[in-house]
């Protein structure tokens, strides 16, 4: 069989839900990337709504349909990963010359399908890495990685940290936007989209991803709390949050401090998920993105708001000072509300945001998903030789 590397490529690729997660995101985006280039690629979830995918891909789709997953978050991702393997069982897996995993639920699944003889091998994309209290969770993370024949990363961050942490080798292949979707163009989109969620004239500062510890939410809101002082009109949208991780703790605690907020509350927008065709109007809605997050695999709303026109306000760690040069955003201390606060008002100046806007749709313009797509096939290829077999 020739290994060539323009040999067309059956993959499954493997994601842990249907939800626009950045994970997912990432999974969806890289399939369609992939087809583009001549593979086929079916992209699997696990779909117990019956919904499918939060938008409809421009490659082959499987929705699995499962049974409402339990409360409990270990003995969920057990489910799942039960789910996967026994949908894997039924079809069969010869009609995919790979397996590609890019979370614990499908990697576990994998490992276990690998065990059983029915697949030889697999990779796996680490987007980061969770912390959890449970240690049979620990155990199954440990194990949807440790399993697996190849790996990738986002960034650099991370494949250090699997080196360091567990002598893996991992292929950095970073991430992308589409920035025909994601782009300034205004129109009356964003008009509606602001009457529906009910939004003033004040400026409009943006959070992207539910409200996750991870993502510092409390610390915007704290920040958001400080940035009304001096801009009273000052609104905070934040966006998404469909996960399969129990937040309820923390959104518990973000509760509180809303409340305490007291008239300002009312300037403070928690939409949950967002419908996808609604994205690049929230974007472009918005005066600035805020993404403090204290641990990401990469923060690939980043590049989504950059190539929307928006400054970003982000942390000033690894993984995003990578792909970000000091100009590129506004800069801040994430463990420091004051900072994330400071770095929102200079957002609103005028001769920062003339500054700062040309340089995120530059960066914007440097991370195609073909080439994302592209950095995985020869490791791809590599899973084919006889010695992977």
């Amino acid at each position: 069989m020739s290994l060539k590397s323009h040999r067309t490529l059956r993959i499954a690729m493997l994601t842990h839900s249907t939800n626009p997660r950045g994970g997912v995101v990432h999974a969806m985006q890289l399939s369609e990337a992939l087809t583009s280039l001549g593979h086929q690629v079916v992209l699997h979830a696990p779909d117990a709504k019956g919904a499918g995918f939060f938008r409809q891909p421009s490659c082959g789709a499987a929705c699995i349909a499962v049974p409402p997953a339990p409360a409990d978050m270990t003995q969920m991702v057990e489910q799942r990963m039960a789910d996967y393997v026994d949908y894997f069982r039924r079809t069969g897996t010869d009609g995919f010359d790979l397996f590609h995993a890019h979370d614990g639920i499908s990697g576990n699944a994998l490992a276990t399908l690998k065990l059983e003889g029915l697949i030889p091998n697999f990779a796996r994309t680490v987007h980061h890495i969770d912390q959890f209290a449970d240690p049979r969770l620990i155990a199954l993370q440990d194990r949807a990685i440790d399993a697996a024949d190849i790996f990738f990363a986002v960034s650099h961050l991370w494949q250090d940290r699997l080196r360091d942490e567990r002598g893996i080798e991992a292929t950095v292949v970073g991430n992308g936007v589409d920035t025909n979707r994601f782009s300034p163009a205004w129109s009356g989109e964003q008009v509606a989209l602001r009457d529906r969620l009910q939004l003033g004239s004040g400026p409009i500062f943006l959070s992207v991803g539910g409200i996750e510890a991870r993502k510092n939410t409390l610390g915007i809101l704290e920040a958001f709390r400080q940035v009304r002082a001096i801009r009273p009109d000052a609104q905070l949208v934040i966006a998404g949050g469909a996960s399969l991780l129990d937040h309820g703790d923390y959104q518990e605690e973000f509760r509180s401090c809303l409340a305490c907020l007291g008239r300002d509350a009312a300037a403070v927008h928690v939409t949950g998920a967002i419908a996808d065709a609604d994205m690049p109007s929230l974007y472009r809605l918005a005066d600035a993105l805020v993404f403090p997050s204290l641990k990401e695999g990469f923060g690939l709303v980043v590049l989504e708001a950059m190539a929307s026109g928006i400054p970003v306000v982000t942390s000033s760690i690894a993984p995003f000072t990578e792909y970000l040069g000091p100009g590129d955003a506004i800069w801040c201390d994430p463990h420091h509300p004051v900072s994330i606060a400071e770095g929102m008002a200079l957002a609103l100046v005028a001769p920062i945001r003339e500054q700062i806007i040309p340089r995120g749709l530059t960066v914007a313009a440097r991370h195609g998903w073909q080439q994302t797509a592209t950095a995985h096939l020869a490791r791809y290829h590599t899973l084919l030789e006889p010695d992977h077999a």
